[in-house]
């Protein structure tokens, strides 16, 4: 082949790259989390179907990746999608320690980077980039919401328990920031490959606290393994269940089979829940519970909104992906129907929006769900927007 023709066929593949859009999705297929990636995956897919696959004028190519709940492993499906596949946007992300592991591989390439779960503080903060969004929360600011509603409950003293890792430790750092009350004991359990799931002794020791509440972040599995453990202990009555990030569309059916009752009337805290009253939500909790059979939990609201998030960025160009500068002034602007409604980003590219009191209660139909019971904190900054200079 001649050189002219090669040029030729080069220049062929570029455009016709050019004609969609490649979205990457990194998220947990497989392994314990699996659960909620695949969560994550019907909310994509669902949002995709309500665009009509369509970006810009453009057809959507959406390339679902497996982190298999390990950094290094997120790091190379991520390498894989900035490098080989060469796509526009890489979203997704649902551990603190995957995403701070693979940020600088898709910033660097001067691809944008759009979370839809994890929140570490350093990302909110020193680490903050211009092709960095997120459509979830800084890490500290559900436990911050979750303090504050321990306040206004009159709550004096807690026990806290949560993994130990990046995430666990911002989320024990914000309920200390706004909790006024005595913490009267904190254990950080192992995380990662062998999770400790038996948190009998750590159960014994609240129990013997004296505190008023137990505040707690276990996800994925762990979640449903540790509630299991708290109604066995019989502390329901005795130390009342706050949680973040545990108790969840994706864990209560799974309780709720089990005969768990020991999470009826607990405390979570979040900013989005599938009773919220909006167009979008309606839509997206109708439509997600119709195929599925189960409402969706906030990762999934949080992946779908991703969703359209990139597809605002993309609209606004007429789906010219060249325009890096139009795609982030549009996302900037948060200018699409979110499902927990209107909200704006801060100076780091974090949400600014309202974060929810909720309760676990059974719907109408003998389901257990969430409620949201009042606002806790109105139009909320993560704290290391300060850090961020931008």
């Amino acid at each position: 082949m001649t050189t002219a023709l090669v040029s030729a066929a080069l220049a062929a593949t570029s455009a016709q790259a050019a004609d969609e859009v490649k979205i990457g999705f990194v998220t947990t297929l497989t392994t314990g989390g699996a659960s909620i990636g695949q969560d994550q995956e019907k909310a994509v897919k669902l949002a995709l179907k309500h665009i009509d696959n369509t970006m810009g004028g453009k057809p959507v190519n959406l390339i679902m990746a497996d982190d298999g709940f390990k950094p290094e492993v997120g790091k190379q499906a991520t390498d894989k999608l900035v490098k080989q596949d060469d796509v526009d946007f890489v979203a997704g992300y649902i551990w603190s320690h995957v995403l701070l592991a693979s940020r600088k591989s898709v910033l660097d390439a001067d691809k944008f980077l759009i979370s839809a779960n994890a929140g570490p503080s350093p990302v909110a903060g020193k680490l903050c980039h211009p092709n960095f969004f997120s459509t979830s929360w800084q890490n500290d600011q559900t436990p911050m919401a979750m303090g504050e509603t321990l306040n206004q409950q009159g709550v004096k003293s807690l026990y806290v328990m949560a993994p130990n890792y990046a995430a666990g430790k911002d989320m024990v750092a914000g309920v200390e920031r706004t909790f006024k009350g005595e913490i009267m004991g904190k254990d950080m359990t192992k995380w990662g490959k062998d999770a400790q799931l038996d948190f009998s002794a750590e159960l014994a020791k609240a129990k013997a606290s004296g505190a008023e509440g137990i505040f707690v972040f276990y996800p994925g599995k762990a979640g449903p393994a540790f509630i299991k453990q708290y109604q066995q202990a019989g502390l329901r009555d005795t130390l009342p269940l706050y949680t973040v990030f545990t108790v969840d569309s994706i864990s209560l059916p799974k309780l709720q089979a089990g005969g768990m009752e020991g999470v009826l009337g607990s405390v979570s805290t979040g900013h989005w829940g599938p009773d919220l009253d909006n167009e979008a939500n309606k839509k997206f909790v109708d439509d997600f519970r119709a195929e599925h059979g189960t409402y969706p939990s906030f990762y999934a609201a949080q992946a779908y909104d991703s969703i359209l998030l990139i597809k605002s960025a993309v609209d606004a160009v007429n789906g010219d992906l060249s325009d890096k500068d139009g795609m982030r002034a549009a996302m900037k602007e948060a200018s699409f129907a979110s499902v927990r409604g209107d909200f704006t980003y801060g100076n780091n590219h974090m949400p600014v929006q309202d974060f929810y009191s909720r309760k676990v209660v059974e719907d109408t139909d003998g389901n257990w769900t969430t409620q949201i019971e009042k606002v806790v904190l109105d139009d909320h900054q993560d704290t290391y927007a300060s850090e961020c200079s931008m």
